[in-house]
């Protein structure tokens, strides 16, 4: 199968990911079956049913066919996904620990579990047990310490008003205008996800440009936040109803424009530059003098990037945390150069060398 992209893939997910390019996927968001042996018809207090989950596609004779399909589908996962990728499955109390299982005995490792907290759940109609008001996903890694992978730490705390983004998350069920309906006016799909779910997902462990794929596409709600977000994406849907609302729901999408789609970055995650890369890109020179904010200290630069007091030499980092008496120090941010304006950073050098260089 040739390469493909931005599309919604009819048939069996483990037949197609097998016909998939190897090592072609950034990140995977399962959604499997839940197998969740209902035993029974599910009503309300006043007799009417309860549109449950009772298809097909998520019944299995016994918990080790199921173990045996789990493993069939996280192997392709594993073929398809980069080594530098991750996956997200979510589940309930059903499957969730048989799925997170067979994960790990399959090389991932795990890096959270996430409980999404439903603020709108269903209600235990039959009152005999707890409401089961959330769902868990796991966010794994394709490899134990595995080095990059995407997390866009910056970008969720600035989500989360300057607040590290906790592993509980609060949001509703698909509800509204978001749930896709019948003609009848039922419901679609009995366990569509909501939007909001996926977006924290994607603007969590992906970029802009990757690939993500879904094998169990559903309605498509990976698919529409990954085109909204900028990402590319492959649906794998066996169920035609399910796919062809899918396709049409992806018609009305449209991406965000590219200045909407940027996001706050970590400085650890920006290219390395080197303080010498300034002295030769001329920014700085041998000789210019370099001080302190309060100009209490100075400095001079050298031909190797490092700076002299007259009496010490160090890095601009280890110069500046000897002066200070300090045990570390960071320099881009310690010492500044002389402009029109008075003093200013050399880390405003450091961003200018980027910029001109193109690196972000």
């Amino acid at each position: 199968m040739d390469a493909l992209e931005n599309v919604i893939i009819e048939g069996d997910c483990i037949d197609v990911m097998n016909r998939l390019p190897e090592k072609s996927v950034d990140l995977i968001f399962a959604d499997p079956p839940y197998n969740l042996q209902l035993g029974g018809d599910l009503t309300r207090p006043d007799n009417s049913e309860v549109n449950g989950v009772t298809d097909d596609w998520d019944q299995f004779d016994s918990f080790d066919a199921y173990d045996l399909f789990t493993h069939e589908w996280l192997t392709a996962c594993r073929r398809v996904l980069k080594d530098t990728g991750a996956i997200w499955v979510i589940g309930s109390y059903h499957n969730i620990f048989r799925v997170g299982t067979v994960l790990q005995d399959s090389g991932f490792w795990i890096m959270n579990d996430v409980i999404w907290r439903k603020t709108n759940p269903m209600p235990n109609f039959k009152g005999t047990r707890f409401q089961n008001a959330h769902e868990t996903l796991i966010w794994a890694t394709k490899h134990a310490n595995q080095k990059p992978y995407t997390f866009n730490y910056d970008a969720l705390k600035t989500f989360n008003d300057d607040l590290q983004m906790r592993s509980d998350w609060t949001i509703p069920i698909c509800t509204g205008q978001e749930r896709l309906k019948r003609e009848d006016g039922k419901k679609v799909h009995p366990t569509q996800k909501p939007e909001g779910l996926l977006h924290r997902v994607l603007l969590a462990t992906s970029k802009e440009g990757d690939m993500v794929l879904d094998p169990f596409s559903g309605t498509g709600t990976t698919a529409a936040v990954a085109k909204a977000l900028g990402r590319r994406f492959i649906g794998i849907e066996q169920d035609q109803t399910y796919a062809r609302h899918a396709r049409e729901r992806l018609k009305r999408v449209e991406t965000y424009a590219d200045d909407e789609l940027k996001t706050v970055t970590s400085k650890k995650a920006e290219p390395r530059v080197p303080f010498g890369a300034l002295i030769e890109s001329g920014y700085l020179r041998p000789g210019d003098r370099l001080f302190s904010a309060s100009r209490r200290y100075e400095a001079r630069v050298r031909i190797d990037g490092s700076l002299s007091n007259g009496r010490d030499v160090g890095s601009i980092h280890r110069l500046g945390a000897h002066v200070q008496r300090a045990a570390a120090c960071n320099g881009w941010t310690f010492w500044h150069y002389e402009t029109r304006n008075g003093l200013e950073p050399i880390d405003i050098l450091r961003r200018k060398f980027r910029s001109q260089m193109g690196l972000g």
